[in-house]
């Protein structure tokens, strides 16, 4: 029989991987101080980058908890949402910058609330098409070239997320079974 905290996926993994790292970097440090010292740097300017990200996606989060109630994200990211569930997926995730893993928290808090699971793939996916860097796209490779790119871009997030929708559909049905 599995316990409380297996059963809510909140169980000590995310404690042993922490404590294993920390024992790896200790072990490192005994063997080569130069090596843990430039590992180290790495880690805290890689972490000086993504906790200012971290920190607006967070404000997001707080923001979607504070006006998205989960009647709200099912009319328009729920399964009846139909084409303006679409249009807000992928318009969103042209507009979303930043790291990928920034926007799992806030997808997964949104999931939670309603959100298809589709429409969160086609998000992951349509953030390939950057806004910002469509001059530029434009002017090195012309317009004929940006637009196809774009609608491609567009069309395998949507098959991306029809994809994904049909799996969630089947994995549901044969757990029912």
């Amino acid at each position: 029989m599995k316990t409380a905290a297996a059963k809510d996926g909140k169980g000590r993994g995310g404690w042993i991987f922490l404590g294993a790292v920390v024992l790896l970097y200790a072990a490192t440090a005994l063997g080569s101080t130069d090596l843990t010292t430039e590992a180290l740097t790495f880690f805290f300017n890689m972490l000086g980058q993504v906790i200012p990200v971290l920190a607006i996606v967070f404000a997001l989060i707080f923001l979607f908890e504070l006006f998205l109630n989960p009647r709200r994200v099912k009319a328009y990211l729920g399964a009846s949402s139909g084409l303006k569930g679409w249009a807000v997926a992928l318009g969103a995730g042209i507009l979303a910058t930043g790291p990928v893993y920034a926007w799992y928290a806030l997808l997964g808090e949104l999931r939670a609330k309603g959100m298809k699971a589709s429409l969160a793939a086609a998000f992951l996916y349509s953030r390939a098409l950057k806004f910002p860097l469509l001059p530029l796209l434009f002017h090195y490779f012309g317009l004929t070239y940006t637009l196809v790119l774009s609608l491609y871009l567009l069309v395998a997030a949507v098959l991306s997320g029809l994809f994904t929708g049909w799996i969630e559909r089947n994995a549901v049905r044969e757990s029912r079974d």
